[in-house]
């Protein structure tokens, strides 16, 4: 019986991991947490929430992403979005909205700026748009 242990003593090597665990010094993480909180999204983050929330706010899903730009007060993009679904495709309705974000990628506005059938070629239009 010299191998039996008593199953409420706890055993050397985990006294040994349990002190050490102790005096372990706590890594200060709220610096580097606030410092990434503060962070400015990525691009492609931005374009995933932008794309989400006009989503949500007009109930039609965004097809692409046309423009896209860094703005003084967050970011501006222009939406291309399917408004009527029609048979043949090539007749359905598209709108191109102009949406504006802020630097944390929330939605501050948006905008429908033209409206077009899905196989019609742009017209000419000042500024290449």
């Amino acid at each position: 019986m010299a191998n039996t242990k008593n199953p409420e003593e706890p055993s050397s090597s985990q006294e040994h991991q349990d002190s050490h665990e102790s005096r372990k010094p706590k890594r200060n993480t709220s610096n580097s947490d606030n410092t990434r909180a503060a962070k400015r999204p990525s691009p492609m983050e931005v374009l995933r929430q932008a794309r989400g929330q006009l989503a949500e706010l007009t109930g039609m899903e965004a097809e692409s992403v046309t423009s896209f730009e860094q703005t003084e007060e967050g970011w501006a993009l222009e939406v291309e979005v399917l408004e009527l679904e029609r048979v043949p495709d090539t007749m359905s309705l598209m709108a191109s909205y102009q949406v504006e974000l802020d630097s944390d990628g929330q939605l501050t506005g948006y905008r429908r700026v033209r409206r077009y059938e899905r196989g019609r070629s742009d017209a000419r239009r000042p500024g290449g748009r």
